[in-house]
Protein backbone atom coordinates (compact mmCIF):
# COMPACT_ATOMS: atom_id res chain seq x y z
CA UNK A 1 0.00 0.00 0.00
CA UNK A 2 1.22 3.18 -0.95
CA UNK A 3 2.24 5.44 2.35
CA UNK A 4 0.42 8.55 3.30
CA UNK A 5 2.43 11.22 4.08
CA UNK A 6 1.71 14.59 6.02
CA UNK A 7 3.65 16.98 4.02
CA UNK A 8 3.61 21.03 5.50
CA UNK A 9 5.16 23.98 6.75
CA UNK A 10 4.94 24.70 10.07
CA UNK A 11 6.72 27.49 12.56
CA UNK A 12 8.96 26.65 15.21
CA UNK A 13 6.12 26.57 17.79
CA UNK A 14 3.87 24.45 15.71
CA UNK A 15 1.40 26.11 13.95
CA UNK A 16 0.51 25.68 10.42
CA UNK A 17 -1.20 28.85 9.54
CA UNK A 18 -1.59 32.16 12.15
CA UNK A 19 -4.75 33.38 13.44
CA UNK A 20 -7.13 33.43 10.41
CA UNK A 21 -5.68 30.67 8.43
CA UNK A 22 -2.73 33.39 7.77
CA UNK A 23 0.31 31.78 6.17
CA UNK A 24 1.65 35.17 5.23
CA UNK A 25 4.82 34.60 6.90
CA UNK A 26 5.57 31.13 5.46
CA UNK A 27 8.13 30.89 2.42
CA UNK A 28 6.08 31.63 -1.14
CA UNK A 29 9.37 30.87 -3.25
CA UNK A 30 13.12 30.11 -3.04
CA UNK A 31 15.12 26.74 -2.52
CA UNK A 32 12.73 25.07 0.65
CA UNK A 33 9.39 26.03 -2.24
CA UNK A 34 10.87 24.32 -5.35
CA UNK A 35 12.01 21.16 -2.97
CA UNK A 36 8.21 21.14 -2.17
CA UNK A 37 6.91 21.46 -5.53
CA UNK A 38 9.40 18.85 -6.75
CA UNK A 39 8.10 16.55 -3.96
CA UNK A 40 3.80 17.39 -4.92
CA UNK A 41 4.54 16.61 -8.20
CA UNK A 42 5.54 12.50 -6.98
CA UNK A 43 2.28 12.48 -4.94
CA UNK A 44 -0.28 10.67 -6.93
CA UNK A 45 -3.37 11.29 -5.05
CA UNK A 46 -4.67 14.14 -2.89
CA UNK A 47 -6.69 13.90 0.54
CA UNK A 48 -8.08 17.38 2.65
CA UNK A 49 -10.45 17.95 4.95
CA UNK A 50 -13.46 21.14 4.31
CA UNK A 51 -11.06 23.73 5.90
CA UNK A 52 -8.26 23.02 3.76
CA UNK A 53 -10.19 22.74 0.83
CA UNK A 54 -12.02 25.89 1.00
CA UNK A 55 -8.78 27.60 1.89
CA UNK A 56 -8.09 27.25 -1.45
CA UNK A 57 -11.02 29.21 -2.71
CA UNK A 58 -8.80 32.50 -1.32
CA UNK A 59 -6.34 32.24 -4.08
CA UNK A 60 -8.67 31.80 -6.61
CA UNK A 61 -10.00 27.67 -6.26
CA UNK A 62 -13.79 27.17 -7.11
CA UNK A 63 -16.07 25.57 -5.75
CA UNK A 64 -15.72 21.86 -7.42
CA UNK A 65 -12.30 22.22 -8.86
CA UNK A 66 -9.28 20.48 -8.29
CA UNK A 67 -6.87 22.46 -6.60
CA UNK A 68 -3.77 19.63 -8.02
CA UNK A 69 -4.71 18.91 -11.03
CA UNK A 70 -2.33 16.08 -11.45
CA UNK A 71 -3.43 13.83 -8.67
CA UNK A 72 -6.93 12.72 -7.72
CA UNK A 73 -8.14 14.85 -5.23
CA UNK A 74 -10.61 13.83 -2.40
CA UNK A 75 -12.16 15.68 0.16
CA UNK A 76 -13.52 14.75 3.62
CA UNK A 77 -16.18 17.09 5.31
CA UNK A 78 -19.97 16.17 6.65
CA UNK A 79 -21.34 19.86 5.35
CA UNK A 80 -19.40 20.81 2.36
CA UNK A 81 -21.63 21.74 -0.30
CA UNK A 82 -19.96 21.24 -4.16
CA UNK A 83 -21.39 21.00 -7.21
CA UNK A 84 -22.66 18.03 -8.81
CA UNK A 85 -19.64 18.15 -11.58
CA UNK A 86 -17.25 18.97 -9.25
CA UNK A 87 -13.93 17.33 -10.08
CA UNK A 88 -12.87 16.10 -6.84
CA UNK A 89 -14.31 13.39 -4.81
CA UNK A 90 -16.08 14.49 -1.39
CA UNK A 91 -16.60 11.89 1.16
CA UNK A 92 -18.61 11.80 4.31
CA UNK A 93 -18.77 9.78 7.24
CA UNK A 94 -16.09 7.43 8.28
CA UNK A 95 -13.01 9.38 7.06
CA UNK A 96 -10.63 6.63 8.44
CA UNK A 97 -12.59 3.41 6.79
CA UNK A 98 -12.24 5.76 3.12
CA UNK A 99 -8.69 6.76 3.49
CA UNK A 100 -7.78 3.18 4.03
CA UNK A 101 -9.57 2.23 1.33
CA UNK A 102 -8.08 5.36 -1.21
CA UNK A 103 -4.76 4.36 -0.23
CA UNK A 104 -5.27 1.08 -1.00
CA UNK A 105 -6.09 1.50 -4.23
CA UNK A 106 -3.98 4.65 -5.44
CA UNK A 107 -1.37 4.39 -7.68
CA UNK A 108 1.59 6.27 -5.32
CA UNK A 109 2.28 8.04 -2.39
CA UNK A 110 -1.30 10.05 -0.60
CA UNK A 111 -0.34 13.15 0.00
CA UNK A 112 -2.36 14.62 3.28
CA UNK A 113 -3.47 18.36 2.52
CA UNK A 114 -3.22 20.88 5.30
CA UNK A 115 -3.47 19.21 9.16
CA UNK A 116 -5.09 20.38 12.68
CA UNK A 117 -8.20 18.40 13.32
CA UNK A 118 -7.82 16.06 9.63
CA UNK A 119 -4.34 14.82 10.09
CA UNK A 120 -4.80 14.51 13.76
CA UNK A 121 -7.82 11.69 12.67
CA UNK A 122 -5.39 10.53 10.47
CA UNK A 123 -2.30 10.07 12.69
CA UNK A 124 -5.01 8.65 15.19
CA UNK A 125 -6.10 5.71 13.38
CA UNK A 126 -2.71 4.83 12.47
CA UNK A 127 -2.88 5.95 9.08
CA UNK A 128 -0.25 8.69 8.64
CA UNK A 129 3.17 6.87 7.89
CA UNK A 130 5.60 9.98 7.23
CA UNK A 131 5.32 13.77 8.69
CA UNK A 132 8.21 15.83 6.17
CA UNK A 133 8.47 19.32 7.85
CA UNK A 134 9.37 22.41 5.76
CA UNK A 135 9.94 23.78 9.37
CA UNK A 136 10.17 28.03 9.28
CA UNK A 137 12.15 30.01 11.62
CA UNK A 138 8.97 32.16 12.28
CA UNK A 139 7.07 32.01 15.27
CA UNK A 140 3.21 32.52 15.16
CA UNK A 141 1.99 32.16 18.83
CA UNK A 142 -1.52 30.95 17.75
CA UNK A 143 -3.31 29.71 14.73
CA UNK A 144 -3.96 26.33 13.03
CA UNK A 145 -1.55 23.78 14.85
CA UNK A 146 -0.05 20.98 13.28
CA UNK A 147 -2.26 18.57 14.71
CA UNK A 148 -4.63 19.52 17.12
CA UNK A 149 -3.93 16.05 18.94
CA UNK A 150 -1.88 13.45 19.15
CA UNK A 151 -1.74 9.68 20.18
CA UNK A 152 0.28 9.12 23.27
CA UNK A 153 3.80 7.64 23.27
CA UNK A 154 3.46 7.59 19.43
CA UNK A 155 7.44 7.98 18.16
CA UNK A 156 9.05 9.24 14.67
CA UNK A 157 12.05 8.18 13.29
CA UNK A 158 13.96 11.43 11.51
CA UNK A 159 15.01 9.92 7.57
CA UNK A 160 16.30 13.14 6.18
CA UNK A 161 17.15 17.12 7.53
CA UNK A 162 17.97 19.48 4.93
CA UNK A 163 19.42 23.22 6.14
CA UNK A 164 18.59 25.62 3.98
CA UNK A 165 20.38 29.27 3.42
CA UNK A 166 17.05 31.60 4.79
CA UNK A 167 16.77 28.97 7.89
CA UNK A 168 14.44 26.54 6.68
CA UNK A 169 14.72 23.09 8.07
CA UNK A 170 13.22 20.00 6.13
CA UNK A 171 12.75 17.21 7.92
CA UNK A 172 11.53 13.76 7.05
CA UNK A 173 10.01 11.83 9.39
CA UNK A 174 8.93 7.92 9.67
CA UNK A 175 6.16 7.20 12.21
CA UNK A 176 6.76 4.45 13.73
CA UNK A 177 3.89 1.48 14.30
CA UNK A 178 4.42 -0.24 17.50
CA UNK A 179 4.52 -4.06 17.33
CA UNK A 180 0.95 -6.02 18.11
CA UNK A 181 0.82 -7.28 21.77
Amino acid sequence: MPSIIYDVAVSIDGFIAGPGADISQFAHAGPVVEAYSARLAGYAVAIMGAETYRFGYRFGLAPGDNPYPHMTSHVFSQSLDLPDTRAVTLHRGDCAARVRRIAQDAPGPVYCVGGGLFASALLQAGLIDRIRLKRAPILLGAGTPLFAQVPEGLRLRCEQTQTYDDGYLFQDYAVIRAAPS
